[in-house]
């Protein structure tokens, strides 16, 4: 008889590897509207649910299905399905074009960098199993938003000099959280708590040009930064719809809800005004300290988000659909306001799998999981119009390990892909924004951890 031990040195060894990774894998997206709100949002799904146009309210491992595992952090409550050592990571890939109306111009950028890191196991005690009970936890590190701009503009003041303006801004958050899952028969619910941590970096660099005078530069520049507490929870009901065939697959319904409430984080504020020369490196060397108010307290109000939807699972096919808001005109800044308003996103989304229950392991592409999906909405930040947010994608779900070794031992290996072409803004706005992000994911599921004992 095997007994399952936990190996927490192991755990955190894992954890060890996954800050390094995102410390060298991360960089940054390049969009000027980042400068509003706590910048640009990072998609807050995994590669899989993303070729589905991001569908994550009923997704969830199945329990009559031989399938490959994944982690599925929007919603917690789907980890009470985790019933294998299950380890994901993901980076993306997104090609950005912004497109000016006035003045008519346009800027690409490439970037690639860190999406998450995700670690679940099963922890059920054996007398539940028999109670149609179970409980996971996971352990996770991914980016929530990201900050980075660089715009510069030259022009001529009237009656007085030519003057070049630098916008810069640099930072984001983070999240690492902990959580569980808990299902009692059809029902399942399950809590993250994680710590937010990232910073804003803004600054303003002004330079004077004049051909007799020599004025000195002048740089604004602000940064805070930021920590606190995010607790997020999810709720998923299933039924199974023909009970009354059991020699046939199940075909399985699911609903769920997910969200976080209104959230305070803490800031620490450093405010600079002062005059700087380049040095011969590039760097920014202080000639003088005009003004400076440091370590400045004060409160970051993050909105609270709710969201629902459904899922329908057979044999070859899973579709579902989501709706989510987001109340970001609660938002607060130092007690201060931006320009940001409430949001809300549709998804759609449908995976088809080929592979019958007698299907032999020789015809590998019978084995991928082919996805397709769309959603739509309001993007959060509002200068003056509304810009319409959405996308299409496409995905897939490719088997790294030898079929034969899935169908008999249960560990694989799974390469998630996904396509997403995306766009925020309209004609009406003065700029667009195109996005291509192609993301890669590894699933890998195996008894990690654990050490078998015979009595």
């Amino acid at each position: 008889m095997h007994s399952v031990k936990l190996t927490m040195t192991k755990i955190i060894f894992v954890l060890f590897v996954a800050l390094g990774f995102h410390s060298t894998v991360t960089a940054q997206e390049n969009s000027p509207y980042s400068r509003y709100g706590l910048g640009d949002i990072v998609p807050n799904r995994n590669i899989l649910s993303r070729g589905m146009g991001g569908i994550a309210a009923g997704i969830s491992n199945s329990r009559y299905l031989r399938e490959v595992q994944s982690i599925n952090f929007t919603n917690p409550a789907s980890q009470a399905s985790v019933s294998n050592t299950i380890f994901d990571v993901g980076t993306d890939l997104a090609y950005r074009t912004l497109k000016s109306t006035t003045p008519a111009s346009k800027f690409t950028s490439a970037n690639a960098y860190f999406s998450y890191l995700q670690l679940a196991f099963p922890v059920t005690p054996k007398k539940w199993i028999k109670k149609d009970m179970s409980l996971a936890l996971s352990l996770g590190l991914k980016p929530v938003t990201k900050i980075n701009y660089k715009i510069e503009s030259f022009k001529r003041l009237s009656g007085i000099d030519s003057l070049n303006s630098l916008y810069e801004g640099n930072g984001g958050l983070n999240q690492a959280h902990i959580g569980t899952g808990f299902r009692y028969k059809n029902l399942s619910v399950g809590v993250n708590v994680g710590y937010m941590f990232g910073s804003k970096e803004y600054s303003t660099k002004l330079e004077f040009i004049n051909d007799s005078v020599l004025y000195y530069m002048s740089n604004s520049a602000n940064k805070t930064n930021i920590g606190g507490l995010l607790i997020n929870a999810g709720v998923q009901y299933e039924t199974v719809l023909n009970k009354d065939q059991p020699k046939e697959i199940p075909k399985v319904l699911r609903f769920g809800v997910y969200g976080n409430v209104q959230q305070k984080l803490n800031g620490s504020s450093d405010d600079i005004r002062e005059t700087f020369s380049y040095d011969g490196n590039g760097g920014i060397f202080r000639l003088d300290s005009v003004y400076e108010n440091l370590n400045v307290k004060g409160d970051i109000v993050y909105p609270a988000t709710v969201g629902a939807g459904f899922s329908y699972q057979g044999q070859n096919w899973l579709y579902g659909v989501d709706f989510e808001m987001t109340s970001w005109n609660n938002y607060r800044y130092y007690g201060k306001t931006d320009l940001v308003q409430s949001s809300w996103v549709a998804r759609g989304g449908v995976q088809y799998f080929p592979a019958k229950q007698n299907s032999p392991t020789t015809k590998y592409f019978q084995f991928v999981k082919y996805r397709a999906g769309f959603y739509f909405g309001n993007d959060y930040i509002k200068l003056t119009k509304n810009r319409p947010d959405y996308a299409f994608t496409v995905g897939a779900g490719m088997p790294l390990t030898s079929l034969k070794r899935i169908s008999y031992t249960g560990e694989y290996v799974m390469l998630n892909t996904a396509l997403e072409i995306g766009n925020r803004g309209n004609k009406q706005t003065n700029i667009r924004e195109n996005v291509v992000r192609f993301s890669v994911g590894i699933s890998m599921n195996a008894r990690w951890f654990q050490k078998p004992k015979y009595n």
